[in-house]
């Protein structure tokens, strides 16, 4: 619900309060146009599909979350330097980095404690 938020302030420049119900009905109403996910259209029989192994998304996405934590560097220093004006947009884009890097650690965590408890099992 924090990312709704955050997209709904950029894309209007200005925050403004609004209940609960009027943010889920606006986020299920998202959510629905969103295409089916990828396990659905997976292929059977045991096929993959190159590109799309654990690594390999892996990698892109902490690839994605060092270039959003680059440009929100960009921009902060841009700001400081009076270049770059819009505050919010500079606010916005950092905490967009660190949500992007706190989840990157949140998976980072639980992939070490998959790998613990399957080292732990008794052979």
């Amino acid at each position: 619900m924090a990312l709704f938020l955050l997209k709904a302030w950029q894309s209007d420049g200005y925050f403004r309060k609004t209940n609960v119900n009027t943010i889920s009905n606006s986020l299920l109403n998202s959510l629905r146009g969103l295409p089916a996910p990828a396990s659905a259209a997976a292929p059977t029989g045991g096929e993959t599909l190159a590109g799309d192994d654990f690594a390999s998304v892996l990698k892109s996405m902490l690839v994605s979350v060092s270039q959003s934590q680059q440009h929100a560097t960009r921009l902060a220093e841009s700001f400081e330097m009076g270049q770059h004006q819009d505050l919010a947009g500079v606010m916005i884009d950092q905490q967009k980095a660190k949500l992007a890097f706190q989840t990157t650690l949140q998976v980072r965590n639980k992939i070490v404690s998959a790998y613990q408890d399957i080292m732990n099992m008794p052979v």
